[in-house]
């Protein structure tokens, strides 16, 4: 009864990282490229009291073994790399990326970061950057003047100039892909960093080498569905309430126990 305390005590405490995972999700669902985040768990060890296959007392081959064990523990946080829902804007420096890919951000102190938030912004020296002021990646500067910004599919960056009648190509926009993407690390701000799980980039132009395409005056938007995460939640609960039931009918039984009289 004492070993059904501290099992019943790992599931609980499993359901309540659970649920913290996903009030995150349900946090950023309006955020613009966030990825959603599943919860994995794995049982812990085991008491083998009976071995399978043992021989018994009387010489035969036991079939089956007995075995108990001793709860469960949460093992990992993957994000799910699916494609969010799109979200039309007239700002022609908001981007979708298509597919497979992430923009390139240098951090403040020079290192890159990885996103799939492509609302994008002008600095005071007409830099394109992200909402936290890091510059994209190959750096590309908009003219002074320009009337109009043109983002292809294949992320070319063209403008037109004021006084000027002819397009000109000013830069082009990289994308990023990893071998495996779930392995990046979450920094906040909509950010991951290349660890050695996720792999060495591949940068590419966009549609070339698996890399997806470029959408301009598009958002991609969180691919959190609000309804499976509330059935995670119920789901969560009645595993939280169930090992509390288990908890207190472990300590009633130790009660009984502890109420006999000789």
């Amino acid at each position: 009864m004492i070993r059904a305390l501290w099992t019943a005590g790992t599931g609980m405490m499993a359901q309540q990282l659970n649920i913290d995972t996903t009030a995150n999700n349900l946090a950023n669902a309006n955020t613009v490229g966030y990825k959603k985040m599943r919860l994995e768990f794995q049982d812990l060890l085991y008491q083998t009291v009976r071995s399978a296959g043992s021989a018994s007392a009387q010489g035969q081959v036991l079939p089956t073994g007995l075995q108990v064990g001793y709860g469960v523990r949460p093992v990992a946080s993957t994000k799910i790399f699916t494609q969010g829902d799109f979200l039309a804007s007239d700002n022609p420096l908001d981007i979708a990326i298509e597919g497979e890919g992430f923009l390139q951000m240098q951090l403040s102190d020079g290192t890159i970061a990885y996103t799939r938030n492509g609302s994008l912004k002008l600095s005071v020296d007409g830099r394109i950057v992200s909402s936290e002021g890091y510059v994209l990646q190959p750096e590309i500067t908009i003219p002074t003047g320009t009337t109009s910004i043109n983002i292809g599919s294949d992320g070319t960056v063209s403008v037109l100039v004021s006084g000027e009648t002819d397009v000109q190509q000013i830069g082009q926009l990289e994308l990023a892909t990893f071998i495996n993407p779930a392995g990046l690390e979450n920094i906040g701000k909509g950010l991951y960093r290349q660890t050695a799980a996720s792999g060495a980039p591949t940068i590419s132009t966009p549609g070339t080498d698996g890399a997806g395409t470029i959408i301009q005056n598009y958002l991609e938007m969180s691919n959190v569905k609000v309804v499976d995460e509330m059935i995670n939640i119920i789901v969560a609960q009645r595993a939280y309430e169930i090992s509390s039931k288990s908890i207190q009918a472990a300590d009633e039984m130790l009660q009984t126990a502890n109420n006999l009289r000789r």
